[in-house]
């Protein structure tokens, strides 16, 4: 009987492996992979990266311990040497795909990935950051100002005590914005830091097209060598398995070697469905913070600045008027502004109250209208999926107290009825009820982010806010 060389032995637990986890898997995580030696304790393999030892240790390290000791011994130990020599990763990527990446040097960005433009180890890398949004046109205000002090420490001092830091808010207050400006601000200190600002839409569409084309280990490569990685709109990646599984490890990979990670969101980290836990147990890791809609003195701040550096004719109640009624984001503040500029230019007439007027109710809900209980009722059961029925019922089930004290909450604010009479409305309750649930919606909404967001969202479906 011929005694098998270790090298063999290897290429037998290989087969053992492939076996077990299938074609698709092995090409991309062992096919790389090569043997070094073995000593009758220490099995030593090369892989081309420290990221193949974190993936088989945390995918694949059961089926590994048990082909190597099926093969090697019980005592056999996997050791990792990091980086294969190049002529032997032909099998890893194709030669002639390699040459013609070598022939593009040069600046490139994440969006060079589509094309499979981008060199393994580039010496420069544009950001693709957006060169309107930086610190100093960021206008700060009480609905804003704890992360944007955080941005501005983190930018400043590179540490990475806020790592990550997760920004999250409805659509159109700033997120992107100060993100952006967190990489401006890190390339303005020290430019040959790596900064990368990238959309989570574009990074799972890179990495659908990097394994189509085999360029899987290069798309990983890449974004390991990222010193500061800044990702738009997390939320895109929600139920996608595959992008989150290359999102986790590069977030880990990192995290681990102190760098740092910018992460925007339209909702917080608790509301993130689709989402595995592991990734919404790291984004728990670092700081989150809110950005919240702007309020009335910011929103007025960011319509002067507007104006002003545009030298554009807004009288002072013009700007008083927008501010007070487009109550929703900063794009909408904009928007009203351009559609100002824009009549007045091309009827050549004069922006004035009327014109004001006539722009925000075609583009804004103002709603004067009064509203009733059953308003109120409906709008709180479809926000919190729960029905007017349930609402009015006793169940003593914890969201639907929740929407029935939201609800008789509103109708204080909203409506002219007394707590007896709301109390009537919904479900025949007494006053008492009513004043208790009042009382604790408004500790909460004091006390818990959240709940005033929701709160708040409900006011805007009824035209309140």
């Amino acid at each position: 009987m011929t005694i098998k060389q270790p090298e063999q032995l290897w290429a037998c637990c290989l087969q053992y492996i492939k076996d077990n986890i299938g074609d698709s898997s092995f090409n991309t995580w062992f096919r790389p992979s090569r043997f070094h030696s073995f000593d009758g304790e220490k099995l030593r393999i090369e892989v081309p990266t420290e990221f193949f030892c974190e993936y088989w240790d945390s995918h694949f390290a059961d089926i590994t311990i048990s082909g190597i000791r099926k093969f090697f011994g019980q005592s056999a130990k996997l050791h990792y040497i990091i980086g294969i020599a190049e002529e032997q990763q032909n099998i890893a990527s194709e030669p002639q795909h390699i040459s013609e990446m070598q022939r593009h040097p040069g600046v490139f960005g994440a969006s060079d990935f589509i094309e499979g433009l981008a060199p393994r180890h580039p010496q420069e890398l544009n950001p693709d950051l957006n060169p309107l949004y930086t610190f100093e046109n960021f206008l700060e205000g009480d609905s804003n100002r704890f992360p944007c002090k955080i941005a501005q420490t983190i930018a400043e001092k590179f540490q990475d005590t806020f790592n990550p830091f997760f920004i999250y808010g409805p659509s159109g207050v700033g997120k992107t914005h100060l993100a952006n400006a967190i990489g401006h601000q890190m390339k303005a200190k020290e430019p040959q830091k790596r900064v990368l600002y990238v959309s989570a839409h574009l990074f799972s569409v890179q990495l659908s097209q990097a394994v189509v084309k085999k360029q899987f280990n290069d798309f990983m490569s890449f974004y390991q060598s990222i010193d500061t990685l800044i990702i738009d709109d997390i939320q895109e990646i929600a139920g996608k398995t595959k992008t989150q599984e290359a999102f986790f490890n590069i977030f880990n990979h990192l995290q681990h070697n102190r760098r740092q990670l910018v992460i925007t969101c339209d909702r917080p980290p608790v509301m993130l469905e689709g989402m595995q836990e592991r990734i919404l147990d790291r984004f728990n890791w670092g700081l989150i913070a809110e950005l919240e809609r702007p309020d009335a003195k910011l929103r007025k701040a960011i319509v002067e600045k507007r104006v002003r550096q545009n030298n554009l004719p807004f009288p002072k109640n013009v700007i008083n008027y927008i501010a007070g009624n487009v109550t929703g984001s900063i794009r909408e503040l904009e928007g009203i502004i351009n559609s100002l500029l824009a009549f007045s230019v091309a009827n050549n007439c004069e922006i004035n109250m009327d014109l004001a007027q006539k722009t925000v109710a075609r583009t804004v809900r103002i709603n004067h209208e009064p509203v009733t209980p059953e308003d109120i009722v409906e709008k709180v059961g479809k926000y919190l999926k729960i029905t007017a029925k349930d609402i009015a019922s006793s169940s003593r089930k914890s969201h639907v107290v929740e929407a029935r004290q939201i609800a008789m909450f509103l109708c204080q604010k909203y409506t002219k009825l007394s707590s007896s009479q709301i109390g009537l409305k919904i479900g025949k309750r007494d006053h008492s009820t009513v004043l208790h649930s009042c009382s604790q919606t408004e500790k909460r909404i004091q006390d818990d982010k959240l709940f005033r967001s929701q709160v708040e969202n409900i006011e805007r479906e009824l035209g309140k806010r």
